[in-house]
């Protein structure tokens, strides 16, 4: 079913909504995103895009783009957090072409994306806010403002507060994972090199990695906390506890956490992978589908996976249903995988017990000089796999 001439309603316009957009319009599609702010823009601060991330960006005719709003990831580099010293390496550089790893602000991601779907001429409504969805051979968006739209096919790629997630799953509550992070981006006056560093303490982390040709740095600090109260990305934290959670890190993350005046917070949640993707005319998409924890760097990437997937299943399939049918079967198992690895990774960062911590550090570092190749490989099934050949 080739879904030329069909019309398709995207809700929300994050990375993935507009990724979507620009890959079904490439199919011909009649696409309009409908995005509830006044504007299409992201407050947030870095994301880093992994070579299977772009990959799609580059089929899409953005590679290019967005080579020059990224800065090309060198290596992750794993410290001790007292020290700062370097524990073990991971070295980016020996990824082929165009394999690159990449570190980017989000707003600057966005905006791209933006100004190729407005040049391409898919539809923007902003100040759309949706309320629900209704399933069916005419599926429909009622909004806030009490209007509705209808078409042929709906997708909800509206993040963790989908209103079209529990119409096909039902409400189900995440729970605490005991992680609190703290963001920030910061200007670059400390030299931070091309690199992902990530300084590992006692029940904390510190990520940082530079933004905007070098001139910033992102700065993701995870604490282990008893409680919590809202989820969201919007609370803004107080510098001084920031700074005080972390006094004891060395290294460049004093000078860092030095600079940070106005740090966004956020309880990190835990939620399952949807069970339901789809309904009749209607499916979902990115984080709404499959909120994953930030320890893997993967969800806007899965986010960009999903969208060159449900483009390219929806344009081969006999019909709608089929399509989306495929789109579930080929990205859950993939998806589920992805999550549980960031479920679990946190606690490789925040050992306690120095015995412990000691000794998995030393393991770690023999294993970066004995075999460097075999410590990066461990992610070829993330890294190496390309939607966009895949079939």
């Amino acid at each position: 079913m080739a879904i030329a001439g069909q019309g398709i309603t995207i809700i929300g316009g994050g990375i993935g909504g507009l990724t979507l957009a620009l890959a079904l319009h490439a199919k011909g599609a009649e696409v309009r995103v409908l995005e509830q702010a006044d504007a299409i823009r992201e407050v947030g601060a870095g994301i880093q895009v992994s070579p299977n991330g772009f990959a799609v960006l580059n089929a899409l005719g953005l590679g290019d783009a967005f080579g020059k709003i990224s800065v090309t990831g060198q290596a992750v580099s794993l410290r001790d957090y007292k020290a700062g010293r370097e524990v073990t390496r991971l070295d980016l550089t020996g990824l082929p072409d165009p394999q690159s790893y990449r570190f980017v602000h989000r707003a600057d991601l966005i905006e791209l994306l933006a100004t190729s779907v407005r040049e391409s001429g898919v539809t923007l409504r902003l100040l759309q806010k949706a309320e629900t969805v209704v399933a069916g051979a005419r599926p429909r968006v009622e909004l806030a403002n009490g209007d509705h739209v209808e078409d042929d096919l709906i997708i909800g790629a509206d993040g963790l507060h989908s209103v079209l997630r529990p119409v096909l799953n039902g409400v189900a509550a995440p729970f605490f994972t005991g992680q609190v992070a703290w963001r920030t981006v910061v200007p670059n006056l400390m030299g931070h090199p091309p690199e992902a560093r990530v300084h590992m303490g006692p029940g904390r982390h510190v990520v940082s990695y530079p933004l905007r040709g070098g001139e910033a740095v992102n700065l993701v600090a995870v604490e282990e906390r008893r409680d919590w109260q809202a989820e969201g990305w919007s609370h803004t934290g107080d510098p001084a506890q920031l700074r005080a959670a972390f006094a004891d890190f060395g290294g460049m993350v004093p000078e860092m956490l030095h600079a940070a005046d106005q740090p966004g917070v956020w309880g990190l949640f835990r939620h399952n992978v949807a069970r339901h993707w789809f309904g009749e005319n209607v499916a979902l998409l990115g984080d709404a589908a499959h909120p994953t924890l930030p320890f893997m760097a993967q969800g806007a990437v899965m986010a960009m996976e999903d969208a060159w997937v449900l483009a390219d299943r929806l344009d081969r399939a006999e019909d709608v249903a089929q399509g989306l049918a495929d789109y579930q079967n080929t990205r859950r198992d993939r998806v589920v995988k992805v999550v549980e690895a960031a479920n679990g990774n946190a606690w490789k960062y925040h050992l306690s017990n120095p015995l412990v911590r000691s000794a998995a550090h030393l393991g770690l570092g023999m294993m970066g000089r004995l075999a460097p190749g075999k410590m990066l490989s461990q992610f070829d099934w993330i890294y190496k796999h390309d939607v966009t050949a895949a079939r």
